[in-house]
């Protein structure tokens, strides 16, 4: 295989995976080399997550990419999920397993802060959206509770930086997946110190800032004995997932809204500048590091999440395929049973169809009896909230959008991608799939010279993918779907 060759690892909360990228003559082609599971660990009643298991899979995958396929790739990088975070000592030890945004410990996190610091104030100084597992909220639990965790460490690195370090040696901490921690100011590359500070965060525990496609470092000599590979450069590529998917977004100009179609559905446009005002804290939209200063002006939406649960949940009773649940909601009637999927009931209810049956009859609706009605309820919804959210972001941004893009696994389900472009009007472009280990691969391609800028690496993307497009088509009554929906 020639051209150049990068390995990018791909972490998701519940799965991991090394793809191989090869670029040559603008197009890029994947190799899935290794995948492996990842999961909470539930000790002493707190979830954490297994770092070092996790570090040994990426090995694992870098070893078979040079000993069973032969290939030695140029450089590595790595992204994963955001929010969680690694503490190391003086010595540089890793003195704990990291804790899971869905750990308890939080619950309560953001009520105190607001007592000390008003809820306004931190939008204002951060852009970013509450949620009760952010980096702020999590660090702050530990100021309350005088965490001894805490007082022994010297410095935290979020994940896709711990891994990046366990292969390096270097601690530095990438822009992208730094801005999703409610620690940084909005649109810049530096740490929000008088907020820090106020909420009795060291700020010594920080490290410094890079941007995505900085080169760090090399792979240390150990691992190179242990996997056969060269000493070749571990790239900081975006290490927030989202923020690598949006970096594969194939788009020509910059009028588009994009979603990435996963577990969530991270809906929003890419900006020059964050929107920071008492409208955007109002509608709760975060404003994320991307890739080249830009911003990714968000949403986030509970996605894939409710129909996974629900699927888990009949798991018993009919081991459904994707594909069949589709074929289900197709047989159901449109728009008898709504839900806002962004109800807190929703985030981790145990049942995920018992969950919807509850909010359906708590908000005046029949419930849904069927499966079938369940999962059409659900893309319903979403669908739905796709349109809300459209509107939302044309009103903050006063940006034209002309198209919407679906990328991620989500990007495959051709009825709700035909669902949103009948919801919103406009024109969806679904693509490519494997969104984020694209955009971790194109932007270790720009490290190393052999891209120049965004717009080259979405046009390798638009060279390399296969789209769909879905144009809206006018057969059911969406306006009425949507006034009801709106008074959920």
């Amino acid at each position: 295989m020639q051209g150049k060759h990068f390995l990018a690892f791909d972490l998701g909360a519940s799965s991991g995976r090394a793809i191989l990228g090869t670029l040559q003559n603008e197009k890029l082609e994947l190799t899935e080399i290794h995948r492996f599971e990842n999961q909470m660990q539930q000790i002493n009643g707190h979830f954490f997550w297994n770092i070092f298991s996790l570090f040994s899979e990426l090995k694992t995958g870098l070893k078979k990419c040079v000993q069973e396929h032969g290939v030695q790739p140029d450089s590595i990088g790595v992204d994963t999920w955001g929010v969680d975070f690694v503490h190391l000592n003086r010595e540089g030890m890793i003195i704990s397993l990291p804790f899971a945004y869905r750990d308890s410990r939080t619950d309560t996190a953001m009520d105190d802060l607001f007592k000390e610091i008003p809820a306004e104030e931190v939008y204002s100084q951060t852009g970013i959206q509450f949620m009760q597992f952010n980096s702020l909220f999590q660090l702050f639990s530990m100021v309350k509770e005088k965490s001894s965790l805490l007082e022994i460490t010297d410095k935290i690195l979020f994940m896709p930086d711990a891994l990046n370090y366990l292969f390096s040696g270097k601690a530095v901490t990438e822009r992208t997946i730094a801005s999703t921690s409610q620690l940084l100011v909005p649109g810049e590359m530096k740490w929000q110190h008088p907020l820090i500070e106020k909420a009795g965060i060291p700020a010594s525990i920080l490290t410094d800032l890079v941007e995505p496609g900085t080169i760090i470092g090399s792979l240390k000599e150990e691992i190179g004995k242990e996997t056969g590979s060269k000493a070749v450069p571990v790239v900081a590529v975006a290490g927030h997932d989202t923020a690598s998917a949006i970096a594969s977004v194939p788009a020509e100009g910059d009028d588009f809204a994009y979603i990435s179609s996963g577990t969530w559905s991270l809906m929003g446009i890419e900006s020059p500048q964050p929107f920071v005002s008492a409208q955007s804290l109002e509608m709760n939209y975060t404003n994320e590091g991307g890739v080249e200063g830009t911003t990714r002006f968000l949403k986030n939406i509970m996605g894939m999440w409710l129909i996974q649960e629900c699927r888990r949940a009949w798991m018993d009773e009919k081991a459904y395929s994707w594909d069949e649940m589709v074929q289900l909601a197709q047989t159901a009637e449109p728009f008898k049973y709504l839900i806002n999927p962004d109800d807190s009931s929703f985030l981790n209810p145990g049942n995920m169809p018992e969950a919807i049956k509850a909010f359906c009859r708590n908000t005046g609706q029949e419930e849904p009896e069927s499966h079938a009605a369940i999962i059409r309820c659900v893309y319903d919804s979403l669908a739905l909230k796709y349109r809300f959210t459209l509107e939302q972001l044309r009103e903050v941004s006063k940006k034209p959008i002309r198209c919407i893009h679906i990328i991620g696994g989500g990007a495959n389900n051709r009825f709700l991608n035909q669902l949103t472009a009948d919801a919103t009007g406009m024109k969806v472009i679904a693509g490519p799939a494997e969104a984020t280990a694209t955009g971790n691969i194109l932007v270790q391609a720009k490290a190393l010279g052999a891209l120049a800028s965004l717009r080259e690496m979405r046009k390798v993307v638009r060279n390399s993918f296969p789209v769909d497009e879905f144009q809206p088509q006018a057969q059911l009554n969406w306006d009425e779907a949507y006034q009801r929906f709106t008074q959920l």
